[in-house]
């Protein structure tokens, strides 16, 4: 027999995702050891999660893919549980009182699979042809861990994972070791800073790897062997694009930076905490993908130090990375970001318009049209604003919010602070409505 959650404990306050995440309580730190077999594509995990209730529970709930769940003990004793649909129920021997720590062990065995969803197709654990990767935005996380998958739980992480030797792992954090016993190596990363679940990422591969790309800030790569020439020229001039992004967005938020280019051609790349991945596709020796690159570096400051309150305001990770590559061709020698907004205005114009930016409604969060007009709506600002006071507001935003959750609404108040000039019908024709304004 199922227990019988508290009222809203199996979901969360995302209005868009509310199947995603758990109410009741608020995770602060993830442990995870995990045992990976490529071969077989088998992951063993122990999980240890700290928590603490927000109201008294009796039960509560996880978000978990398809394992077989081996034991479950709250506060270290055993639990009663049920895992279905994704979710893992639990029901511990002693009700939780309201505002109270508490832990939870759960582990678990299988074969990772993703979570298949209808607008987005496979997030978060991914087989490889020789390795895995994980890809979790939205809502891919419960693929590998058991977790509280909404946008706002905000933890601190150590991840474990043992794969066999010849393999490379590069996960989310920093460093702490790498042991290696018989045939495996284990390796512990710890992620310090306050990070949601889907940008919380492993990968495993054979990886060679540059410690240092350049710059001060500690940027590293691992890649195929093969692609190591087209590498080093293709991300040469991301220490550059560092250097320039810190300039218009303020200090990098972060200790250091990752990129991982799979053996395989990916669809898109894709941003986790501190690391981005790449698909052995965006790799030209020509450059070719440039752009992608200043992209995902750029939610770096967008969508992974400022982190969204909510999956409506999916614009503020979006909009603001493709306005950055806007702002690396202009700085870097190419089309100027008022070519770059006008023509892709144009483009814009030619579609339908009836998408609001500010709310785009949930499987409207990836259309290009929040990216492209996002972006068109900030170079509208900026020529408002004038640069000095344009770039001016993008450091205070991200200084003000470092590290915080965010919201179209805290964004327009603190651009108001910034002009004399009224902004509340720039901001509704430009977020709010659908007909795209004139650039």
């Amino acid at each position: 027999m199922s227990p019988a959650p508290e009222p809203g404990a199996s979901t969360s306050a995302d209005a868009y995702l509310p199947a995603h995440g758990n109410g009741g309580y608020r995770i602060t730190r993830y442990e995870l050891e995990l045992d990976y077999r490529p071969g077989p594509g088998r992951l063993a995990g122990r999980a240890l999660l700290k928590a603490v209730t927000q109201q008294a529970l009796s039960a509560f709930s996880l978000d978990l893919g398809t394992f077989r769940i081996d034991g479950v003990l709250v506060n270290g004793k055993a639990a009663r549980y049920t895992h279905s649909a994704g979710k893992l129920r639990i029901k511990p021997a002693r009700a939780l009182p309201s505002g109270s720590p508490f832990t939870v062990e759960v582990r678990y065995v299988g074969t990772p699979k993703p979570i298949r969803t209808v607008d987005w197709g496979d997030l978060g654990w991914e087989l490889l042809s020789d390795g895995a990767l994980v890809a979790s935005q939205p809502v891919g996380a419960p693929s590998w861990f058991p977790c509280n998958d909404f946008v706002r739980d905000k933890a601190t992480y150590r991840v474990e994972v043992t794969a066999p030797s010849p393999y490379t792992v590069v996960a989310t954090g920093s460093l702490a070791s790498k042991r290696v016993r018989g045939s495996t190596t284990t390796w512990v990363y710890e992620l310090t800073p306050e990070t949601p679940t889907y940008l919380v990422s492993v990968q495993i591969g054979h990886y060679a790897q540059i410690e240092h790309l350049g710059g001060p800030i500690p940027q590293r790569a691992a890649f195929p062997a093969r692609l190591r020439a087209s590498v080093e020229y293709d991300f040469a001039r991301q220490p550059a694009m560092m250097a320039a992004f810190c300039g218009f967005f303020g200090p990098y938020p972060f200790d250091e930076y990752t990129v991982v280019i799979t053996d395989d051609a990916l669809d898109i790349p894709v941003e986790a905490h501190g690391l981005s991945t790449f698909g052995a596709n965006h790799v030209d020796g020509r450059r070719g993908s440039e752009r992608l690159i200043a992209h995902e570096l750029a939610h770096q400051w967008f969508g992974n130090s400022l982190t969204l309150a909510g999956w409506r305001h999916i614009w503020l990770n979006e909009g603001f990375a493709k306005y950055a590559e806007w702002l690396w061709s202009e700085a870097s020698g190419g089309p100027s970001a008022a070519v770059l907004a006008a023509r892709y205005w144009a483009k814009m114009a030619a579609l339908p318009q009836d998408v609001r930016i500010a709310d785009p409604g949930m499987r409207r969060m990836f259309d290009e049209r929040v990216y492209h007009r996002g972006a068109l709506a900030l170079h509208a600002l900026r020529a408002t604003l004038g640069d000095d006071l344009f770039f001016r507001l993008l450091r205070e935003w991200t200084a003000t919010y470092r590290g915080r959750d965010v919201t179209t609404e805290e964004f327009t108040a603190l651009a108001q602070r910034h002009t004399s000039q009224p902004l509340d019908r720039f901001f509704t024709s430009w977020l709010r409505e659908p007909k795209l304004p004139r650039l």
